[in-house]
């Protein structure tokens, strides 16, 4: 398999994969990698920008990182945060399903899900270029280290690693914390997908970079590589970008 990658000025870069159902044999993809602020809405807005800009550029499928309607809130335990979930499918989705129509990108957004009273998830949807939400991915690995309190706040999924076929191939998602484990990416491949993809929001703490950050990163690259090579898929992972301190939020989260 043979693939070309090019990076576009700002925030989305684009992977293509050969595909026969387009007129150059290809699929683009776009990841958009983007800062957070402290006001959901803002943060949502900008992102149906970057999806806009994405398809004039080309592309067919759209992924956002980790939980991009918020700054990353699991920096501290705070039940004032659940405050930002949503349910899944929703207003978002809605809206989400909405640009993919108009643009006739899919796209894979990562949300945190009120499933319940006291039952949360974090959450990719994925919706397809007609609008429709076509399923969603709860994640799985659910990590608990300091200012990584995700147990906090996310039980872990209950939906299996999954592929869904699409107009673009056979694609796969799984989220952040995933990307650290062989079984994840074997059996999201071993159900069909051709391209996995990984919203992600993942850094260092500033007074780690200097000595551990080189290694760190090329650690998180060199497992993404593996998962390709040994599943013989493409993987796509898009982070958020920019420092952020423990989050504030000042907007509630859509209902």
């Amino acid at each position: 398999m043979s693939s070309e990658v090019e990076t576009s000025r700002g925030a989305t870069s684009a992977v293509s994969q050969r595909d026969s159902s387009t007129p150059l044999g290809m699929t683009k993809i776009a990841l958009i990698q983007m800062g957070c602020g402290a006001e959901p809405e803002k943060n949502f807005s900008r992102a149906i920008e970057f999806i806009r800009d994405a398809a004039r550029k080309g592309a067919q499928i759209a992924c956002l990182p980790e939980l991009f309607r918020s700054q990353y809130f699991c920096q501290a335990e705070d039940h004032k945060n659940f405050d930002l979930a949503e349910e899944v499918p929703g207003e978002s989705t809605a809206a989400l399903g909405e640009i993919a129509r108009e643009t006739g990108t899919m796209v894979i957004a990562s949300l945190f899900e009120r499933r319940s009273a006291g039952l949360y998830h974090n959450t990719a949807a994925i919706i397809d270029a007609d609008g429709k939400l076509l399923g969603k991915y709860r994640k799985m690995h659910i990590p608990d280290d300091p200012l990584y309190h995700e147990k906090f706040y996310f039980a872990p999924g209950d939906l299996g690693f999954q592929a869904w076929q699409t107009k673009r191939g056979n694609i796969g998602v799984c989220v952040c914390w995933d990307q650290w484990y062989p079984e994840a990416a074997r059996l999201t491949a071993l159900h069909g997908a051709e391209i996995i993809f990984y919203p992600t929001a993942i850094g260092w703490h500033p007074s780690e970079k200097k000595k551990f950050g080189k290694a760190q990163h090329s650690a998180w690259e060199t497992i993404q590589r593996g998962h390709a090579i040994a599943n013989g898929c493409y993987l796509a992972a898009t982070n958020r970008v920019g420092h952020e301190a423990p989050a504030v939020t000042s907007a509630r989260a859509r209902r």
